[in-house]
């Protein structure tokens, strides 16, 4: 491990440790820690064999202390959210539409990037792709926020929603994540386009180049399996 991941672990760490230590909500800083505890283990493994570059881990420490700070504080009343609010001359607390809107503007480049690596995704599909994952997972959290309240207090399940009495809760965060994603990659197609427009330009074209493809597909594969 490189002396840069282990200072935004040690980050992480600091962060993760000082949330965990009197949160204003314990059971709600469970409930939101629930997939953390999941997703650090995944990215060190994963980080064993597939390396992504200090961009990404960099974009995604910033998250994961995005979501840590929130999930002290409970969402709706992290202090700094109440800044946005007035700043933004709102009536809630402003703190998870921002960490929405992070989720897709921080993310989306670690999705392009394992993308490109894993399914050699190109040109046009290489920056939309990732604003289509970006939004499943979001509307994927939704659901798995909706399921885990099933099973909690009331009191707690507000808590851990954060909807702060908007019915359309779910809807505008997902727009948020998605909207981020989008201006993430509009940031990455100027760069690469300012730094070689050539083949920028080439990809781009080559994206929706139908390849020839004379397996059988469809109800002509299934009709070969069946036989």
């Amino acid at each position: 491990m490189t002396k840069y991941k282990i200072f935004l672990l040690v980050s992480f760490a600091a962060v993760w440790i000082w949330a965990a230590c009197g949160p204003l909500y314990p059971q709600d800083w469970l409930l939101e820690n629930y997939l953390t505890f999941v997703f650090i283990p995944v990215i060190f493994i994963l980080g064993r064999y597939f390396k992504l570059s200090n961009v990404s881990y960099t974009l995604i420490a910033v998250f994961m202390i995005l979501h840590t700070v929130g999930s002290h504080y409970s969402y709706s009343e992290v202090p700094f959210g109440e800044t946005l609010k007035h700043w933004l001359n709102s009536d809630r607390n402003m703190y998870d539409r921002l960490v929405h809107f992070s989720f897709g503007l921080l993310m989306a480049y670690p999705t392009r990037e394992v993308l490109i690596r894993v399914s050699k995704t190109k040109g046009f599909w290489s920056y939309y792709f990732p604003i289509d994952l970006v939004a499943a997972l979001s509307a994927l959290y939704e659901i798995i926020e909706w399921l885990s309240v099933q099973n909690v207090s009331a009191e707690l399940g507000n808590s851990f929603l954060g909807m702060q009495g908007d019915v359309w809760d779910a809807q505008k965060d997902m727009l948020l994540a998605i909207t981020g994603a989008c201006l993430a990659m509009l940031i990455v197609s100027i760069i690469n386009l300012t730094l070689d427009k050539k083949e920028f330009w080439k990809e781009f074209k080559e994206s929706f180049k139908i390849e020839k493809y004379d397996k059988p597909l469809g109800e002509e594969k299934i009709a070969e399996l069946l036989k």
